[in-house]
């Protein structure tokens, strides 16, 4: 599985004059007496003959990154085959979410930590239920013969109501996942959502044994009057190898490039663009005419237009941090939105992703009381 690549990295300063004492008394200045990351100058320090070794050592890490590039490609391999294996599973999840199959009743089991509750609430209204009937049997007798007397003679049998019919499937399974996924809502626009009723299921698809690491993310809807696409589709295109200038920031697959879809729209109902009206005024005549614009719109839609990588690989700041968050989507989908799509449904998912942020943070307060610590204990009270 690839790894994010959105990680703070440290920028080097300036170099300083050569010190062999600064790394130990730099030590003595850290918490713990723990190292700090060496000087950039540390091998000019070493002599001759050391620094043949950490030269060798350089050449053992670059042959291990390329046994980590295979080690990943052989994993996208095992994922790619068990790929085929969980297929049978989603297909069965399609077929419930949308009503094509009813499960069994064994099938339908479940305890939850709700499921207590339930139950008692159940007995509570059973209970009602039988104290209500026991109150109307003791009531006087005289008080029912009226209303016998008044019912008519030959009353025929009562008709039964018909039964109410109930929602087929998981009404709006995926759209409540966009809604509560804060990543995917912050893409979401109102007008999306009368679209995003018609999907009926994401699929991920590996690429090929012989073909570049890649896999496509399919959205399946069902026939709807805003376009004609049953499937849209976004590839995302992987690397998976040590970059030959700079070996040792490889950290395993890398999204590099992904391409989106064409969606045909039926007339008038693409939410990605909308019409505008602009007056002009002519600079000579001075006469005044409307004008009608189409212009881009926000919408989860525009997922499926990404911006396309340069060629040389140089894009401005905002592109390529439009580009690092549709990585970052498509990476979610892949690892947590498919596979595990009815948590993020009952929103149990996102309890436990909120649980880590917590920790996070946590762990992050107390570095920082820690550190606050050190910076009063190192304050001279005579100062």
């Amino acid at each position: 599985m690839e790894k994010d690549k959105n990680e703070d990295t440290g920028k080097a300063g300036a170099p300083t004059a050569p010190n062999p004492q600064a790394p130990a008394a730099a030590a003595q200045r850290c918490p713990g007496g723990m190292m700090p990351a060496p000087p950039l100058d540390i091998v000019s320090l070493l002599p001759k003959s050391v620094k043949r070794r950490v030269n060798a050592l350089k050449q053992l890490q670059v042959q291990g990154a390329h046994l980590e590039a295979k080690f990943y490609k052989e994993v996208h391999e095992l994922e790619r085959k068990y790929a085929a294996l969980y297929q049978p599973h989603f297909d069965k999840r399609y077929n419930i979410v949308t009503g094509a199959v009813e499960p069994t009743d064994e099938e339908c089991e479940w305890h939850s930590d709700h499921e207590d509750e339930e139950a008692l609430a159940d007995d509570r209204s059973k209970k009602a239920t039988v104290e209500a009937a026991l109150q109307q049997e003791a009531a006087p007798a005289e008080a029912a013969a009226p209303a016998e007397a008044a019912a008519p003679a030959e009353a025929g049998p009562a008709e039964e109501a018909p039964a109410e019919e109930g929602p087929k499937g998981v009404p709006e399974f995926w759209l409540t996942i966009f809604k509560n996924v804060d990543m995917l809502s912050d893409m979401l626009q109102e007008h999306d959502e009368p679209i995003l009723r018609y999907l009926q299921d994401i699929k991920v698809k590996f690429s090929d044994p012989d073909q570049p690491m890649s896999f496509t993310l399919e959205f399946h809807f069902e026939p709807n009057n805003f376009f004609k696409n049953e499937v849209l589709t976004k590839v995302y295109r992987m690397k998976s190898e040590p970059d030959p200038e700079d070996p040792f920031s490889f950290e395993g697959p890398e999204i590099v490039d992904c391409e989106g879809c064409e969606i045909d729209w039926h007339k008038g109902k693409d939410v990605t663009v909308k019409t505008i009206k602009k007056k002009q005024k002519h600079k000579g005549r001075g006469t005044v005419r409307t004008i009608t614009k189409q212009v881009p719109s926000d919408s989860f839609f525009n997922f499926f237009n990404p911006i396309k990588v340069s060629s040389d690989g140089e894009m401005d700041e905002d592109s390529e941090l439009i580009l690092a968050t549709d990585f970052e989507i498509g990476h979610f989908f892949r690892e947590r939105i498919v596979p595990h799509a009815v948590l993020y449904f009952t929103g149990e998912a996102l309890e436990d992703d909120e649980s880590y942020e917590e920790e996070e943070l946590e762990e992050g307060e107390e570095e920082q009381d820690h550190e606050e610590d050190e910076d009063d204990e190192g304050d001279d009270p005579k100062a």
